[in-house]
């Protein structure tokens, strides 16, 4: 049974009701971020229930060391840990010496939170009864500025319902915190000074190990009735903490607001010895502006945003609400401007899984960066990928390769490895194709074939390197074979050739090839100084071209289907529709050896194969291989659903296609994998996406042209998207009788549209 408290809704998230059991699910659902920094959406005031507090921001990471019962050669030191930053949103407030704490009022009443996707900002309303009695009605709102993105600003006001009281309110930044899954239970931050100057508060910190140091500050304003009020404030201190207090004689039916303006500066951005002026400017700004004006322009910002990346879909408000989820969490974990940054799968929700990259970005989310943002936001992630090509190559040698081969790294803060659990470490190499997936997806799309002579050539050859390495001849076979891997598919490890992996690393091959001959006839600048950095020569090409041409791939002939991999048909073959709903998730509740022996696939393998070279089978080819895979396949990865979307749509089964979509796109806002309280799946949320415009809107690049094949659910009246494409933007609106399109640009543009070649012009739309 999926969560389903989330009131449908087609612009906002909305819960209605006080339950403590949810609280930690909210937090993640209702998290706020801007790009550089984020926060779950824990309480400003006192909660003493059960709670997942977190604030992050964006590069800041503590190397946190392994913990594992033996060691092995190769192994990471470190599980690189998005950090729970400082707290600045904290705020106790006492009326006649009671604090207000949810879980231990008398009663809440009429509890009702939302989170804003259209303007961005989160708020929160109640009223409570008090342990003496006083009954407070409360509202809160909050928000971190994409504008000014070291701020954020709060709203937090009471009305005494009942009674006359005192009134506290007590905001404070709190540097003595720590993360719920460290290690080794070790202080990831040090306070360096606690200090304040007038009316301002700073907490000065640095992370241990790695030096990041910041500073988290705060101004406050307190306003009776609306109308500003000059407050004398008490302040204490202690090692890590900076508190004022406000004592206000309140009468029944006044409103008091207290008004926070904080955030972080840190060193990534300024001189260490400028922290606390830096932070005094932001706050000269945002005092100034004024809590509305800041609001606003977080409106006009949003809005910007949503002209170009909305998904409209008409006559299904969760499917809407599903998708505007996902496109709003995408953007407040990255905006693109800062290309020091990536795209954790947690992004600013959760601590879970470290790290701010995975493969995810390259295979997932650059197709979204690319058609909804400028092309340089996706070339800055790939950037990311090349200005890490050293860590790789270094991290290929600990394990054995030479010669400048490459193996970009599971989990990543800096380029190095620091994902620990050896199956995915060592075995899951699959990534490195991703690397080289996303340089052939971002050239095809943007018509960037500079970037592959630039930067892209260079990351191609220390991958190719790294695959011929990694294979090895089989005499019985007559073929190379790739053995001890691990899939995309992770409930089976150590595996002998995976079909997935196995294809990539003849498709990288052969790409790379291909890339080099036409660099060489092009840009002969750039293939000189290549080929003098990377002493490639023409027995090395030789050596590729042998390993690619006689790749192994495990194959049924029964069945008439690629294998997962080598003994895939020795497990005993049960679909998952014979599953007992009581044993699901397996992750949750078999033992990892039964799930290991078990046929079940946690997501798209195979089937991730013909997503990404969809052009390389033929029709008949994808539905053999769906029908035999998607039956054994639990979707226990947040991966899965999106690629399983896309795939039925190709075939035409858009039932099936569209409970895949419901499935990514309110994978968190249901619940479906039971553990949204650890975070939301971000990175997955690229691929709900993708489900629409890729799957309903069959977009493809075919002869270097835009093409679609439109479909729409039974459940849709219509659906429509924009897509930047070689900075034309064009608008697609599906409905049941008929498919438009409206192009922003100068010229016209030529497109297929199933299969037929038409012309769009500009402010003139083309309807079928």
């Amino acid at each position: 049974m999926n969560q389903d408290y989330i009131q449908p809704d087609a612009w906002s998230i909305i819960e209605e009701g006080f339950d403590v059991d949810r609280v930690k699910s909210s937090e993640s659902l209702f998290s706020i971020g801007n790009g550089a920094m984020g926060q779950r959406a824990n309480f400003e005031e006192q909660y003493s229930g059960p709670s997942f507090q977190g604030s992050y921001i964006g590069g800041v990471y503590y190397p946190d060391k392994t913990k594992v019962g033996w060691w092995k050669n190769g192994y990471p030191e470190y599980f690189a840990k998005v950090l729970n930053a400082p707290n600045w949103i904290g705020l106790n407030v006492v009326v006649n010496g009671e604090v207000l704490d949810l879980y231990k009022c008398k009663k809440v009443k009429d509890f009702r939170r939302e989170l804003n996707m259209k303007e961005g900002y989160h708020r929160r309303s109640f009223v409570a009864i008090l342990l003496n009695d006083i009954e407070i009605e409360v509202k809160a709102t909050r928000f971190l500025s994409i504008v000014e993105d070291e701020l954020g600003a709060i709203d937090f006001e009471i009305e005494l319902l009942n009674s006359d009281a005192e009134v506290i309110f007590e905001p404070y930044v709190d540097g003595g915190i720590t993360n719920t899954d460290a290690n080794w239970d070790e202080r990831f931050w040090k306070t360096l000074e606690v200090t304040s100057e007038a009316d301002r508060g700073f907490v000065l910190s640095k992370t241990l190990k790695t030096e990041f140091h910041v500073g988290t500050y705060m101004q406050n304003e307190v306003f009776i009735n609306g109308e500003k009020k000059d407050i004398d404030f008490s302040q204490t201190s202690t090692e890590d903490k900076l508190t004022f207090s406000y004592n206000l004689k309140a009468e029944k039916g006044q409103k008091l607001n207290l008004r926070k303006y904080a955030g972080y500066v840190t060193d990534m951005n300024h001189k260490r010895s400028d922290l606390i002026s830096a932070a005094n400017k932001v706050l000269h700004k945002a005092v100034s502006s004024g809590f509305d004006k800041l609001k606003a322009e977080q409106k006009e910002a949003w809005a910007k945003i949503w002209e170009m990346a909305d998904i409209s879909i008409s006559g299904d408000v969760k499917a809407q609400q599903g998708i505007r989820f996902n496109i709003f969490q995408l953007n407040q974990t990255y905006l693109g401007k800062d290309e020091r940054l990536n795209i954790g799968p947690k992004g600013f929700t959760g601590e879970k899984y470290g790290g701010s990259t995975y493969w995810d970005t390259e295979a997932y989310c650059i197709p979204f960066y690319m058609a909804t943002k400028d092309q340089q936001v996706a070339r800055n992630l790939l950037s990311y990928r090349y200005n890490h090509l050293e860590k790789a190559q270094e991290n290929a040698e600990k394990l054995g390769f030479s010669n400048g081969a490459a193996l970009y790294p599971m989990v990543t803060m800096n380029g190095e490895e620091s994902h620990n659990e050896w199956e995915i470490t060592f075995e899951e190499i699959h990534r490195n194709g991703a690397m080289v997936f996303a340089i052939h997806n971002y050239v095809r799309y943007t018509g960037d074939f500079d970037y592959i002579p630039e930067k892209g050539l260079e990351v191609m050859i220390a991958i190719a390197r790294f695959w011929q390495q990694r294979a090895n001849f089989s005499k019985p076979k007559g073929k190379y074979v790739i053995l001890g891997v691990t899939g995309p598919n992770e409930y089976e490890n150590n595996v002998q050739n995976n079909w997935y992996t196995n294809y990539l690393a003849k498709w990288c091959i052969e790409y790379c090839m291909e890339m080099i001959d036409k660099v060489k006839d092009g840009f002969k600048e750039d293939y000189d100084r290549i080929i003098g950095l990377t002493g490639l020569n023409d027995a090395e090409l030789m050596d590729w071209k042998e390993v690619a041409e006689n790749m192994y791939f495990p194959y049924s002939e029964e069945h008439g289907v690629y294998l997962q991999q080598d003994g895939f048909l020795d497990k005993e073959i049960i679909p998952v529709t014979e599953l007992d709903r009581a044993q699901r998730p397996i992750n949750q509740k078999w033992s990892w050896d039964r799930i290991l022996r078990s046929c079940y696939i946690k997501q798209a393998d195979v089937l991730q194969g013909f997503y990404f070279f969809e052009d390389h089978f033929s029709r008949e080819e994808l539905e053999k291989h769906f029908n035999f895979y998607e039956p054994l396949t639990v979707h226990e990865s947040s991966l899965s659903p999106c690629v399983h979307s896309i795939q039925a749509a190709v075939l035409g089964r858009m039932e099936q296609a569209y409970e895949f979509y419901l499935r990514t796109s309110r994978l968190d806002l249901d619940d479906y994998n039971k553990e949204v309280e650890q975070g939301c799946h971000i990175t997955s949320m690229a691929g709900t996406w993708m489900s629409i415009v890729e799957g309903f809107g069959g977009m493809r690049i075919e002869d270097d042209k835009l093409s679609f094949n439109p479909r729409i659910p039974a459940q849709w009246k219509a659906y429509s998207f924009k897509v930047n494409f070689r900075n034309q933007i064009l608008k697609i609106e599906v409905s049941e009788n008929e498919t438009s399109f409206l192009l922003e640009g100068e010229g016209p543009l030529e497109i297929l549209l199933n299969g037929e070649l038409v012309e769009v012009s500009p402010d003139k739309p083309l309807k079928v």
